[in-house]
């Protein structure tokens, strides 16, 4: 089994609700077992004129390959109505996967650690709900000082 960290966000059509819906979806999948979910947490869009995200982190045990987990989330997604029209866009349900195990992947479809999550309160702080004070991202990386780097603004604990 491989510790994996999804993270989960919505602002359209009940965001809680698209979250719970997930966080359900997440625990049914094959060879896999949710093992914690973070508060959620509202947080502004990182686009203008849009609705505020809620948004939280979930560590799943998995034995599905990278690959075959990033299929999962995306199915959850368009189960739950995504439509990928816009790379910033709103939408129903958002699953990224945030770290996968001590992995670095650069794959065309999937980068691990996610790319951006360094700069993303709304990652950082439920993902930190998480794991033990002296976490570090596989690339050593503590998460404590990308906490620091990182201020919790924007973001209001539901």
């Amino acid at each position: 089994m491989v510790r994996a960290y999804i993270g989960l966000g919505s602002n359209l059509a009940d965001p809680q609700q698209q979250l719970r819906s997930a966080l359900d979806a997440l625990g049914r999948l094959p060879g896999s077992q949710l093992a914690g979910v973070s508060a959620f947490y509202a947080s502004d869009s990182l686009s203008p004129g849009q609705p505020r995200y809620t948004n939280a982190v979930a560590a799943l045990d998995s034995r599905l390959p990278a690959l075959a987990l990033l299929d999962a989330l995306q199915a959850i997604e368009a189960e739950q109505g995504r439509e990928r029209k816009e790379r910033w866009g709103p939408r129903t349900l958002d699953l990224d996967i945030l770290l996968y195990g001590d992995q670095v992947l650069d794959e065309p479809r999937l980068i691990v650690p996610h790319y951006h999550m360094h700069a993303r309160p709304f990652v950082l702080y439920p993902l930190a709900e998480l794991v033990p004070s002296d976490f570090c991202l596989p690339d050593q990386r503590p998460l404590a000082r990308l906490l620091a780097e990182c201020p919790f603004v924007g973001l209001e604990r539901l």
